[in-house]
C-alpha cells in the first residue's frame, strides 16, 4: 500500500513537472499558413511581395471562408500581406511612390477592391482604417477550369515597363498590372553614356533600341561599331543580324550570324550556334 501511495505521490509531482518543461521549451510545428517572400526584377530595381499561404483542406473558399462584399481581407492569413516597390509606378493610373505598403482586397464574385495600405504595422485586418489608405482599384476575376490548393500570389507578363501581379486561389484568378516610365530614364542613361568617352556601351543602347523597336538604323550603327570593339564576342554580333535581319537586310543578317555563329562553336556555346542557325534559316525565307 505504501508503494503504490508513493508512485501515486510521484505521478502528481513528475508527471505536470515534464508537461511544464515541454511548455517552456515549446513544440516547433510546421505553420499552417506558411509564410512566403518573392521577388521579382523590375524596370530598374524590384517589386517584392510577403504573405501568409493559407490552403483550401475541403473548404469552400470564396464567398464562404472569404466573405463577398462585406469585410477587408488581409489577402492571405497572418499579418496583411505586404507589397514594395523599388521604384515609383502607377497602378490603373493611380500613382504609387516608392515604398512598403499593406495590400488589402475587398472580394466579389464579379468585381474585386483592391487596397493600398500605408498602414504596414497591423495584424490581418483588425484596426484597419480607410484613412490609412493610400489608393483603391477595381480588378475583374475569372473563374478558374481547375483548383488551386494553395494561395498563391505571382508575377506574370513582365515587360520592361509592366508586368501583372496575379493572385489565385481554389478556383478564383484575379490580379493588377503595374507600370513605370522606364523609357525616359532609360534613354536619358543612353544620352548621357553616349557623350564623347574612351569606351561607350554600344551594345547596351543597341540593344535596348531594339528590344524596345526604336531607330533600327541608330541601333544597327551601335551594334556595328560594339563588334568592332569586341569582333569575338558571339553575342554581341548576333545582335547585329538580328538587327539587320529586322531591317530588311538578310544578306547581311546571314554574314553576321554565320561570323557569330563561327565564334560560338570555337567557344563551344552550342546554345548560340542554334540561336544563328535559326536566325540564318529564317532569313533564307
Amino acid at each position: 500500500m505504501k508503494s503504490k501511495l508513493l508512485s501515486f505521490m510521484l505521478a502528481l509531482f513528475i508527471v505536470p513537472a515534464i508537461i511544464n518543461s515541454l511548455q517552456a521549451q515549446g513544440i516547433k510545428l510546421p505553420a499552417a499558413s506558411p509564410l512566403q517572400t518573392i521577388k521579382q526584377e523590375f524596370a530598374l530595381s524590384e517589386i517584392s511581395v510577403s504573405y501568409s499561404r493559407p490552403s483550401v483542406k475541403g473548404r469552400k473558399i470564396m464567398g464562404d471562408l472569404v466573405p463577398y462584399n462585406n469585410q477587408v481581407w488581409r489577402t492571405g492569413a497572418n499579418q496583411p500581406t505586404k507589397i514594395t516597390f523599388g521604384e515609383d509606378v502607377k497602378i490603373e493610373g493611380n500613382a504609387i511612390p516608392k515604398g512598403e505598403y499593406a495590400l488589402y482586397s475587398i472580394p466579389g464574385k464579379d468585381e474585386w477592391t483592391f487596397i493600398l495600405s500605408k498602414n504596414t504595422a497591423l495584424w490581418g485586418s483588425m484596426g484597419y482604417k480607410q484613412s490609412d489608405d493610400l489608393v483603391r482599384f477595381k480588378a475583374k476575376p475569372s473563374t478558374l477550369p481547375f483548383s488551386t490548393e494553395t494561395f498563391t500570389i505571382l508575377f506574370g507578363n513582365i515587360t520592361s515597363q509592366s508586368l501583372e501581379v496575379q493572385l489565385v486561389w481554389e478556383n478564383t484568378a484575379v490580379g493588377f498590372t503595374v507600370n513605370t516610365d522606364v523609357d525616359s530614364r532609360i534613354m536619358k542613361q543612353i544620352e548621357t553614356a553616349m557623350a564623347p568617352t574612351d569606351r561607350k556601351p554600344y551594345y547596351e543602347a543597341a540593344s535596348y533600341y531594339y528590344e524596345s523597336g526604336k531607330d533600327l538604323k541608330q541601333a544597327f550603327q551601335w551594334a556595328s561599331k560594339a563588334v568592332e570593339q569586341s569582333p569575338d564576342k558571339y553575342w554581341v554580333e548576333h545582335l547585329k543580324a538580328k538587327i539587320q535581319l529586322k531591317m530588311g537586310d538578310k544578306k547581311g543578317a546571314i554574314s553576321s550570324a554565320t561570323s557569330s555563329m563561327g565564334n560560338a562553336k570555337t567557344q563551344n556555346n552550342p546554345d548560340y550556334v542554334a540561336l544563328n542557325e535559326k536566325l540564318i534559316a529564317e532569313a533564307k525565307k
